[in-house]
């Protein structure tokens, strides 16, 4: 802690106290993470090489597909270099700084959610209005509604980031977490942290809670057309198109939920971390592998990347 406002102290830096401070288990969390990370990125690349060589994959779930693979590819290389870095290194040091800019892109991470709701109305729109799925869904709303997440997105996290800055950090400057987060620095400021908690509270309704109503109706509409489709064949076609994105968003919105409803406790627990691995680290890594493992489309790219093997017309 460097500089002086008055009689306070005024924290420049913090400590990141990592997943554990115990030595042992470093070196074995360190592979770990490491092959975790290789995953996500390989998985994740393969599925944009996969939608730019296959023809077929040029429609507009594979666009919004090949942009959650994008965001993902960002979200895990947030934290993940960063966590490898401190688990080989005694200096867990981060600079007020860089822990905003980390906080800036983790919270940029949100267009996930309106992302998500993109892609369940595209499904609803294939299944419940094919006649007019082409013209409701051209290559110019496809823009338009990436254009729109984006820009929602970068304004919340812009938001929540000076909003925070506002704030006075006095010490103690440790954060037991393994990135910075909202929730651990509302505990270490020594101002008021209310107004910011309302910001939040806000942004949560419009970027988690609308969100997640728009999926369920768009969902409840597919699941009702589904269940009038007489031939199994096509029902299960459905289903398994629909079944993966609803697989994804469960496991998107279980984590983030209980991130944020943990604002009041005065502990940082285990919990949280863990909860921390799960939203960046396995979301990000098993993303790929639920949009690819009953898609036969998807599965002959992956093919024809890997072996460089055409598949078969």
């Amino acid at each position: 802690m460097d500089g002086a406002s008055g009689n306070d102290s005024v924290v420049t830096e913090f400590v990141l106290l990592g997943l554990t401070e115990t030595p042992a288990p470093q070196p074995m969390l360190f592979v770990i993470f490491l092959l975790a990370y290789a995953a996500t990125l390989g998985g994740n690349f393969s599925i944009l090489a996969a939608i730019l060589t296959e023809p077929k994959l040029h429609t507009p779930m594979y666009f919004f597909l090949g942009n959650l693979s994008l965001l993902d590819f960002g979200y895990i290389s947030i934290t993940v270099p960063a966590m490898l870095r401190h688990f080989m290194s005694h200096n867990r040091d981060i600079s007020y700084r860089a822990c905003l800019l980390q906080l800036f892109f983790h919270i940029l991470a949100g267009v996930d959610c309106f992302l998500l709701t993109v892609m369940a109305y595209d499904c609803y729109l294939a299944i419940c209005q094919p006649l007019t799925y082409s013209t409701r869904m051209s290559w110019g709303i496809q823009q338009a509604l990436m254009g729109v997440s984006y820009l929602f997105s970068f304004t919340n996290a812009l938001t929540q980031t000076v909003a925070l800055s506002t704030l006075k950090f006095c010490g103690p400057n440790m954060i037991n977490h393994f990135y910075c987060d909202l929730p651990q620095l509302f505990q270490l400021s020594c101002s008021s942290t209310q107004l910011n908690e309302q910001l939040l509270f806000v942004a949560a309704d419009f970027v988690g809670v609308a969100p997640l109503v728009l999926i369920t109706v768009s969902c409840a509409h597919v699941v009702a057309a589904v269940l009038q489709i007489h031939y199994a064949e096509g029902r299960r076609k459905a289903f398994s198109t629909c079944g993966s994105h609803l697989a994804v968003v469960g496991i998107f919105y279980g984590t983030g939920v209980f991130s944020y409803m943990r604002l009041g406790s005065a502990e940082a627990s285990d919990k949280d971390k863990g909860i921390g691995i799960l939203n960046t680290v396995i979301s990000p890594m098993l993303n790929p592998l639920i949009y690819s493992l009953r898609n036969p489309d998807v599965q002959a790219a992956l093919r024809w990347v890997l072996t460089g093997r055409q598949p078969p017309q």
